[in-house]
């Protein structure tokens, strides 16, 4: 395709950092799993609305295609993918966050995750039918060895049953095809086949296979302990890790086909209700932009708040430690909880708010 014409008001990472002269430079490579400039950008191109614009098809995108996305890295992580490394620690004897709401007053769960995918596999924008349907193979092999508290059942969306679907559903667990930024970046190829949900019996503990990256690891429980939530999900990476083989870079981190994710793959969030921060959004941007914490309503990225509940997570995974990206986030949200407390009461209208 010739150069993309972008809207004047376009303002994505991609239309910002890809010029004419650097897509020249680039629109003949291709990877050794062929993936192309063209695929890199298309989720951007047909979406000029997107924040960043762009999806890696493999590892070695992010070494071919560096003229554009490590401008791009920088901008997102404040971290400079050149002359920088990457660190990881999972050690959760490391991690110094108690509970900034032992009394329930304010969080209502906590949840934290991590994306990972497959060394020597494509990326999910890149991954054939065939090696979509091997890596499910691979990862439900090692999901079925964990033991005790991480012990569960996995549920293959193509052809669940809709009990199951309903349960799941009711649960929040199924994650589903729809997202058109997703779909433009080649997600969504063979829906449903390949893709499904493991979780242990207590629902504290649940993988997601094959959806933006090929594991998306979760730990979650009610309440603001976390500690024990982060402990979980250390445990069960570990465990993983000793069956399957993950891709990392000594520069990047954990490799994901979104570069926002790139690092430690981490998003460590609470549900929180703030309905009288909520009505001073200067204050409660201020908070949460010093300690690196991004906004979202209760239904994810794009959503608004209802009843003055929102998803409070660490905006940056690059360049900084995952017991490190905890123990921010547990700052930010303590602060906001004294915020909070802070604030005089409001009547007894439902607040509704979009920061």
């Amino acid at each position: 395709m010739p150069y993309p014409d972008f809207p004047s008001d376009c303002s994505s990472a991609l239309c910002r950092h890809l010029t004419p002269k650097l897509y020249a430079q680039l629109e003949t490579l291709e990877t050794r799993y062929g993936f192309t400039l063209d695929q890199l950008i298309n989720s951007g191109v047909e979406n000029p609305d997107s924040s960043i614009g762009v999806y890696a098809g493999d590892e070695e995108s992010y070494e071919l295609f560096a003229p554009l996305l490590d401008p791009i890295i920088r901008e997102y992580h404040h971290f400079d993918p050149v002359s920088d490394r990457h660190r990881s620690d999972m050690d959760p004897s490391h991690l110094d966050a108690p509970d900034p709401d032992p009394e329930g007053d304010f969080i209502l769960s906590t949840r934290i995750r991590v994306g990972r995918n497959l060394h020597c596999f494509p990326l999910g924008p890149s991954l054939a039918r065939r090696e979509r349907l091997i890596a499910e193979c691979l990862i439900v092999e090692a999901l079925k060895a964990l033991e005790g508290d991480l012990a569960g059942n996995y549920y293959p969306l193509e052809g669940m049953n809709e009990a199951t679907r309903h349960r799941l559903i009711e649960d929040h667990f199924l994650f589903k095809e729809g997202d058109r930024f997703l779909e433009s970046a080649g997600l969504n190829r063979n829906w449903p086949e390949g893709r499904g949900i493991y979780h242990n019996d207590d629902k504290t503990f649940l993988v997601w296979v094959n959806e933006e990256d090929q594991l998306r690891i979760i730990s979650m429980q009610p309440g603001g302990d976390i500690a024990e939530v982060f402990e979980r999900l250390a445990r069960a990476v570990t465990e993983l890790e000793r069956r399957l083989s993950f891709a990392y870079s000594n520069r990047l981190g954990y490799l994901t086909s979104c570069p926002t994710n790139l690092g430690t793959a981490m998003r460590a969030s609470v549900h929180i209700r703030l309905p009288r921060l909520a009505e001073h959004r200067e204050r409660f941007k201020a908070i949460c932009d010093r300690h690196e914490l991004q906004i979202r309503g209760i239904h994810g990225e794009h959503s608004e708040s209802e009843g003055g509940i929102y998803d409070i997570s660490n905006r940056r995974r690059l360049g900084i430690t995952e017991v490190e990206a905890v123990r921010r986030m547990a700052l930010g949200v303590r602060e906001l909880i004294e915020a909070e407390e802070s604030l005089p009461m409001l009547g007894t209208d439902s607040v509704k708010a979009n920061v």
